[in-house]
């Protein structure tokens, strides 16, 4: 697979999820804190294994590194939409982006490149982040 077919889809990994964050933002008076735990949660959870899957794939033998950024990354997805809400809440998306983004490296590496589980990972991203929408819409 392709190196740059790798860095465009983390960037639009990260475009949706800003886009997203966005959205949360705006309508985060309306959201209890209990949804807001499960969204900080799992945004940087789904951030940090698809980032360490993807940038483990593009770069094998810097498994160190990648796990060092995919770590800082989910940390700080999970702590920002956590502050959304209150520091309850950010304590929890940023020790799920920890946990996450220390592992998700170990997964990409244990999957060996594979086009399959890639794209497995995505669909799950995709579609929870869109059952997350409607969570935050409906409440």
């Amino acid at each position: 697979m392709g190196t740059q077919l790798l860095g465009y889809l983390l960037l639009g990994n990260v475009l949706i999820l800003s886009l997203i964050y966005i959205y949360i933002f705006k309508i985060r008076k309306l959201i209890g804190f209990q949804l807001g735990m499960s969204i900080s949660s799992v945004s940087g959870g789904l951030i940090g294994i698809i980032t360490g899957v993807i940038l483990i794939y593009q770069f094998p033998l810097k498994f160190v590194t990648v796990t060092i950024i995919t770590t800082l990354m989910s940390m700080f997805v999970g702590a920002i939409f956590g502050a959304l809400f209150d520091y309850q809440t950010l304590l929890v998306g940023y020790g799920n982006g920890v946990m996450t983004g220390i592992m998700a490296p170990m997964i990409g590496a244990a999957a060996k490149g594979s086009l399959p589980f890639l794209l497995f990972l995505e669909g799950v991203f995709l579609f929870t982040l869109i059952l997350l929408i409607i969570s935050a819409k409906r409440t």
